[in-house]
């Protein structure tokens, strides 16, 4: 069974398609290599034959006869021959029978001839060129060009033994290839289970390596880091909710059910139902905000984006918050020395700063101050609001972003603990940055880089 399936794997079938590839170029290369060699050696005993009639012709006579047969005694290999015929075509000396008659006069060609040898005669395909002497003779050199053959027989052997082993290799990687990525793929499958069956911890195996497999592991892995950070996120949002929910409400029930026992007037029923009230608003206060935080995050669109001014939203926000601030004897100013915009949701933006502007006046003892200021980084636009309250610690910096977080220094005062989250929302959205600085006195800087992502 799983040598079926590595046989139907993609990358056996892969690896069979380019070993047939290969194999088919092999053979055509080697072909081409053949054919060129064939006609090089054809050539080149052209050309010695041509030579050598040339030589022997010059020769007179009776010295061209001994030529002819001092040329055929130093033949060790047995491949050339050589003829003298005269007119009447009889032979003269040299190992042909006879005079071939498709012969033509100074041309080399391939002639079947026939030759004489200690054991018989003999009839051998050879390349000859022919050539008619003055006094009517006809002197024939020739050459067999076997070593054609002996060649054929080398590049024969050559691809039996390079192309075999050259399939083999190719089917083996395949077959290799096939199993490690089964392996890989049936791993995968296996950490996939753990993770369906509850284990969040668990993660797709990589390497450090840049391939597509470990790249892919790598980014299905950052993803699984998300899910696992928002899951336990939502996991305790909802004992959050109820706890901060519970509070409100129990003091509102207590309170009502005091006053049914206890009010005797209608001064003291109002009393208590203007206190029962405001623990219930409280907790539409945390619903509403648990609400518009999931609008927020959930939001993907940008249709209502454009030109905000900021220069402009930041004095709008001054003159909301400036009453406020005057009954806590806390100054509030605003520092807009350049007219700078940002692409973004006004709306939410306005929402954003107000929180940061409403937590700074909330924070800030009486006779403190609170700046709001506008100003340039490199290739950013910042929003800075700055108090001079009790400050984050530097230990707090990542749990003040998290719902319904509440630091031991503020627990008396009113709040649901979902100002900051809601900012941190709308800052992801946009695609700022928000950056809070610990110390004494409270900084809180919303970045705006000048090519936000689209």
């Amino acid at each position: 069974m799983r040598q079926a399936q590595v046989i139907r794997s993609n990358a056996f079938r892969w690896a069979l398609a380019v070993a047939g590839v290969f194999a088919v170029f092999v053979i055509v290369l080697f072909g081409f290599i053949y054919w060129q060699t064939d006609q090089y050696l054809i050539a080149r005993s052209d050309r010695m034959i041509a030579g050598q009639l040339n030589v022997i012709s010059a020769l007179p006579g009776e010295r061209r006869l001994e030529a002819i047969d001092e040329h055929l005694r130093q033949d060790s290999r047995g491949v050339q021959y050589a003829g003298s015929f005269g007119a009447d075509g009889h032979r003269m000396a040299g190992n042909l029978e006879q005079l071939p008659p498709e012969l033509k006069n100074d041309t080399v060609g391939s002639v079947s001839v026939m030759r004489t040898l200690p054991a018989g005669r003999d009839t051998r395909v050879i390349r000859a060129i022919a050539r008619r002497m003055p006094n009517g003779d006809t002197l024939i050199i020739g050459r067999e060009v076997d070593e054609t053959r002996e060649i054929s027989h080398v590049v024969g052997q050559a691809l039996a033994l390079g192309l075999l082993p050259a399939l083999c290799l190719c089917l083996l990687a395949g077959a290799w290839l096939s199993m490690r990525a089964q392996k890989r793929v049936e791993e995968v499958n296996q950490r996939v289970q753990r993770i369906i069956a509850g284990d969040l911890r668990e993660r797709l195996p990589h390497r450090d390596v840049d391939e597509p497999f470990s790249n892919l592991a790598a980014i299905v892995n950052g993803m699984l880091d998300e899910m696992e950070t928002m899951i336990n996120a939502l996991a305790g949002v909802g004992n959050d909710i109820a706890h901060d929910l519970r509070t409100p409400l129990t003091r509102a029930r207590l309170t009502l059910e005091r006053g049914r026992t206890n009010a005797s007037t209608l001064e003291q029923l109002q009393t208590v139902v203007d206190k029962a009230i405001a623990n219930i608003d409280q907790s539409l206060a945390i619903i509403t905000a648990l609400l518009r935080l999931a609008e927020i995050e959930n939001s993907r669109r940008s249709a209502a984006f454009g030109s905000v001014p900021l220069h402009e939203m930041l004095r709008e926000i001054c003159d909301i918050y400036e009453p406020i601030a005057e009954n806590k004897n806390v100054e509030l100013r605003v520092e807009t020395r350049h007219r700078l915009s940002v692409r973004g949701d006004r709306d939410l933006l306005l929402e954003a700063v107000a929180n940061l502007v409403d937590n700074a006046i909330k924070f800030t003892p009486e006779g403190g101050r609170v700046s709001i200021e506008l100003t340039r980084g490199e290739d950013e636009t910042i929003v800075r609001v700055s108090d001079t309250g009790c400050g984050i610690g530097e230990q707090e910096r990542e749990a003040v972003l998290r719902r319904f977080y509440r630091s031991d220094k503020i627990r008396s005062t009113p709040g649901v603990g979902l100002g900051l989250n809601l900012v941190a929302a709308i800052v992801k959205l946009h695609g700022f940055r928000l950056a809070i600085h610990p110390g004494p006195g409270g900084r809180v800087e919303i970045i705006c880089p000048d090519r936000q992502p689209g």
